[in-house]
C-alpha cells in the first residue's frame, strides 16, 4: 500500500535558550556552533537527506538570524568572489535552500511544543509531516529521519524515534508504553508518560525528538487544554491520536546529543570533531592533555 509521502518538516525554534545565557542573549541557541556549523544546520541537513522538500521554521522574537543564515549574504559572497575564495563560496551555496522551500511562521507566545507545531498547521496542510527538535542532534551514518521515513513508507501511521536510557534516568524524559516486545527494533506504542516518578516508568524507552505525524494532530492540539507547566503539550495530543491511529517507535541507529544542556552541547562538539580525520588528530592530544591534569 502506498502512503502519502513525507514532504514537509516542522522545526520549532522559538525557545529562549535560557540555559545558555549570556551566550543566547543576542544569538539564538539554534545558531550556537557544533565544530564549524550551527546546530540548526545539522538538523536541516538531516531533513534534506530524508527527502524533505519544504521546511517550516516556527520562530519567536529575535530569531531573524536563523532566516538570515539560510538566505543569500550578498556582501560576504561578493567579497569571497573578489578574493577568489571558491571553496568558501561552495560551502555557502550548498547550505542555501532552493527558493520557495522554506517558510517562517511565528509562535507569538511561549505556550509549549504542541502549540508551536499547531502554528505551522496552514503551511503543512492535510498531509503527514515530520517534526525535528533542533535541541537534539543525532550522529548517524544514515540520518535518523531517513530511517524513520523508510519505516513510514512500509507501515504508514505515526512514527517516533526512541532510545534506551538507564532506568534510574527515566524520570527526566518522556517515556513510551510498549505493546509487546520492548526489545524489538520497531515497537508498537500504546501510551506515553511525561517524566514519570522514579520507579513508575512503563519502559526505559524515551522519545528522542524526531516524529512523523498525521495531520489530524492539529485538530487535537486545537481542542486540548493546557497541560504540564501550563503549556499545550504535544505528548497529550499524541496520546489522543493514539486512540485511532497506529504509533510505531523506531530504535534508530546512531548516537543522540541533547544540545539543550551544556554537557550535551560539549559532548556533541567533541563527537563531531572526532569524526573529522584531520581535526581529530589535533583534538585528541588536546583532550588527553586536559584529562591528564
Amino acid at each position: 500500500m502506498a502512503f502519502k509521502r513525507i514532504r514537509k518538516a516542522v522545526l520549532p525554534v522559538a525557545g529562549l535558550g535560557t540555559r545558555f545565557l549570556p551566550a543566547t542573549k543576542a544569538v539564538p541557541k539554534e545558531m550556537l556552533t557544533i565544530v564549524d556549523r550551527p546546530i540548526i544546520q545539522y538538523v536541516v541537513d538531516e531533513a534534506r537527506e530524508a527527502g524533505i522538500e519544504h521546511i517550516v521554521f516556527v520562530t519567536g522574537r529575535n530569531k531573524h538570524v536563523i532566516e538570515d543564515h539560510f538566505d543569500i549574504a550578498y556582501e560576504l559572497e561578493d567579497t569571497l568572489r573578489e578574493r577568489n575564495k571558491t571553496a568558501a563560496l561552495e560551502i555557502l551555496d550548498k547550505i542555501r535552500p532552493s527558493p520557495g522551500t522554506t517558510s517562517f511562521t511565528r509562535q507569538q507566545e511561549p505556550l509549549g511544543l504542541g502549540h508551536a507545531i499547531w502554528c505551522a498547521r496552514d503551511l503543512i496542510g492535510n498531509e503527514p509531516f515530520a517534526v525535528l527538535l533542533p535541541d537534539v542532534l543525532i550522529k548517524a551514518g544514515r540520518g535518523c529521519l531517513k530511517q524513520m521515513v523508510d519505516l513510514y513508507d512500509e507501515t504508514g501511521g505515526n512514527v517516533i524515534a526512541v532510545e534506551e536510557v538507564p532506568e534510574d534516568q527515566t524520570q527526566s524524559y518522556g517515556i513510551v508504553k510498549v505493546n509487546g516486545n520492548a526489545n524489538s527494533a520497531v515497537v508498537d506504542i500504546n501510551g506515553m508518560v511525561e517524566k514519570p516518578a522514579p520507579g513508575t516508568a512503563p519502559s526505559n524507552l524515551i522519545i528522542t525528538g524526531r516524529y512523523i505525524l498525521q495531520p489530524e494532530i492539529f485538530d487535537l492540539i486545537a481542542e486540548q487544554e493546557k497541560g504540564a507547566g501550563g503549556e499545550i503539550q504535544l505528548t497529550d495530543a499524541m496520546i489522543s491520536l493514539m486512540q485511532n491511529q497506529s504509533f510505531k517507535g523506531l530504535r534508530f541507529e546512531g548516537e543522540s546529543y541533547d544540545c539543550g544542556s551544556k554537557a550535551g552541547f560539549l559532548s556533541a562538539n567533541i563527537a563531531f570533531a572526532m569524526d573529522d580525520e584531520v581535526l581529530a588528530g589535533e583534538v585528541r592530544p588536546l583532550l588527553e592533555g586536559i584529562l591528564a591534569k
